[in-house]
């Protein structure tokens, strides 16, 4: 069953983003505490969603995916960045992972939405061949950038 994440899930959210974090051999910036996250998606104006996976018959949360907006402006249409999708150890080969994917996939043709777009680690491979087998387009010609601490600061104060 999947269903959208309300205020009490905050705490199975939180847990599971470390756990995520931590198969992604990066448990130690996995910093956002309940309180942030409470304000991120549930606050007077959300930066982001989340969806819940449940056993139906036992009613335990396997899984989440959390996502925000996203706008093109080469094609002037809104679109769907899936920042975390992860189901837990135990659930896993049960179809839980494609379901989320499929509520999301819902969620951008009820919206209008022209894209779903997310990001997979390179040596991810159980992940790479679920979304390859769902038709999924991979964009090897780009690049993520980031900046942050230090250097997020010094550019930041060529603007002050």
């Amino acid at each position: 069953m999947i269903r959208d994440a309300t205020v009490d899930d905050v705490v199975d959210i939180r847990a599971m983003i470390r756990e995520l974090a931590d198969y992604e051999r990066a448990v130690e910036q996995a910093t956002a505490t309940e309180e942030q996250l409470r304000e991120a998606l549930f606050g007077e104006s959300p930066a982001a969603y989340a969806l819940i996976a449940e056993d139906e018959g036992t009613g335990e949360t396997v899984g989440y995916a959390l996502w925000f907006p996203r706008f093109s402006t080469w094609t002037g249409t809104r679109g769907l960045h899936l920042e975390d999708l992860y189901v837990r150890p135990a659930a896993r080969g049960g179809g839980y992972g494609k379901a989320l994917l499929a509520a999301l996939a819902a969620i951008c043709v009820d919206r209008g939405y022209e894209r779903f777009e997310w990001w997979v680690l390179d040596w991810n491979e159980p992940a790479i061949a679920v979304y390859k087998s769902l038709g999924a387009e991979f964009l090897d010609e780009w690049r993520i950038c980031r900046l942050t601490g230090a250097p997020l600061e010094t550019l930041a104060a060529a603007a002050r």
